[in-house]
């Protein structure tokens, strides 16, 4: 097997890499929710040494994941496990959440089932950290988007960019209060949340 590469990950990883060093430079316990080929993985943990990283996705990604992993021997990148949000949850607890390139490819139920799982694994006070590309109130930032989003459902009906105004009343329903939506090169964002106390 040829370990995967995703050429995305050149382009995005420097500038994604800036707002992390803000938003987790207090953080320790990351779980990246859909790793991909791992390659995010392995250039952040090589430049934020104080973060342990948990990676994840499903099954068929696992192995690309391990062969990257491997290559790189990180001690705090963290062997990746089975997860599909819509399946069982993982568990212990973090203090930061990532995921990127991930929601316009998910299908509708599976971006309410992320927010939904959020409570059991994001600590009170963690950080949510979501990149890609979205939409803003029902209107794209971009014709390059306009287009993306196009190409996507005519792949897949169930794929497309999401509303930033539909995650965030997920968002407020699974206790997120919302910190920043950060514009980032070739129209895309970070939308950044922090989880609420414990309700009760």
């Amino acid at each position: 097997m040829e370990k995967p590469d995703a050429p995305s990950t050149e382009k995005n990883r420097e500038p994604i890499l800036a707002v992390l060093r803000e938003v987790f430079a207090d953080r320790q316990q990351v779980l990246e929710v859909g790793s991909g080929t791992g390659q995010h993985a392995i250039h952040f943990c090589a430049r934020l040494s104080h973060l342990t990283w948990q990676t994840s996705d499903r099954p068929e990604f696992l192995p690309g994941i391990r062969m990257w992993l491997a290559e790189a021997a990180l001690p705090n990148a963290l062997p990746p496990f089975d997860f599909d949000v819509l399946g069982p949850w993982p568990g212990g607890t973090y203090d930061a959440v990532y995921t990127a390139n991930t929601l316009h490819i998910m299908p509708w139920a599976a971006v309410e089932a992320l927010f939904a799982g959020l409570p059991a694994v994001l600590a009170p006070g963690g950080i949510l950290f979501i990149y890609g590309p979205f939409m803003i109130d029902g209107r794209h930032a971009s014709e390059s988007n306009a287009a993306f989003d196009q190409s996507l459902k005519e792949k897949a009906p169930h794929q497309g960019l999401r509303d930033v105004m539909a995650l965030g009343r997920l968002a407020r329903q699974s206790g997120l209060q919302f910190l920043e939506d950060r514009e980032m090169p070739s129209n895309n964002r970070c939308l950044i949340w922090r989880m609420g106390a414990p309700r009760g």
